[in-house]
């Protein structure tokens, strides 16, 4: 199992943290008390999960253990690493007042500064442990940047979806991108194509045979080769590509699929056909 131990100050950033771990197929449990780290990471491994991250902060009851079950995790073999997040407390003191949120040690007395001194000094013994990550003047989107390079989550963590479409039936709402294929030549004025769709072989065969189809497929590889690796550096997790024809039968069909042939090597690659759903497709 890969474990991922995030841990760190109250305000650093440890939500964004998880955040990335979660969409990158982490299994993610947040503020879960030291003393029950065993337990959990029986409980994931029997369940199948190979990739957890666990969220322990100053709030978790028997902090102290925590070094200790890290090294008896290791010694199991667990791929264990510790990220740890800090800031200064004049950065803490100003995230805390501008999202007006409570300090979750402040009470019995402490004022927020106090509060903040006090969680520094009970996770002081945590901070050696692991990759320690100083967020004072990172924005959310760098600091996401920056922990997908340190755990090696890359292009992987993208789920790629290629979707056809019928433009009788208007654009999906669930649409990143929305490419028109309506330049093409129909397989629908064909009567011996006209039954089938862009996932049986006579269609797909019209198809191939088209330079016009040819072209458009690879000016749209190039296209996505080019920018996917950017959009995933803006941490989106989820991209849909819509290709709509006319009927959404035939050409939309047909290219959807090979997009999601060309692509499946690198990306988690997802196709579903709209128009074809009635029909029992995906």
């Amino acid at each position: 199992m890969q474990l991922v131990l995030v841990s760190g100050l109250s305000g650093s950033g440890k939500s964004i943290a998880l955040r990335v771990l979660e969409d990158a197929g982490y299994y993610c449990v947040d503020n879960l008390p030291a003393n029950l780290l065993m337990e959990t990471v029986d409980f994931l491994a029997e369940a199948g999960h190979d990739r957890a991250a666990v969220s322990i902060d100053a709030r978790s009851a028997a902090l102290p253990t925590l070094p200790q079950h890290i090294e008896e995790l290791r010694s199991r073999g667990v791929d264990c690493r510790v990220l740890y997040l800090e800031a200064s407390s004049s950065t803490l003191l100003r995230r805390f007042s501008e999202t007006r949120r409570r300090h979750p040690l402040a009470g019995s007395g402490k004022t927020l500064a106090e509060a903040i001194e006090h969680e520094r000094q009970l996770l002081a013994r945590i901070a050696p442990l692991g990759q320690r990550i100083d967020t004072s003047e990172l924005q959310p989107r760098v600091l996401q940047n920056w922990i997908r390079d340190l755990l090696g989550l890359g292009a992987g963590t993208l789920t790629l979806l290629f979707e056809s479409f019928s433009y009788r039936d208007g654009i999906p709402l669930d649409a990143d991108w929305v490419l028109d294929c309506r330049m093409l030549a129909n397989p629908h004025y064909d009567p011996q194509l006209r039954p089938f769709t862009g996932c049986d072989a006579p269609v797909i065969e019209y198809l191939k045979r088209d330079a016009q189809v040819a072209r458009w497929l690879e000016d749209v590889q190039r296209l996505l080769q080019h920018w996917l690796p950017e959009i995933v550096r803006e941490n989106r997790s989820h991209v849909t590509v819509a290709i709509g024809c006319t009927g959404g039968r035939h050409r939309s069909v047909y290219l959807a699929e090979e997009l999601a042939k060309a692509f499946r090597a690198d990306w988690r690659v997802l196709v579903r056909h709209r128009a074809l759903a009635g029909d029992g497709a995906p």
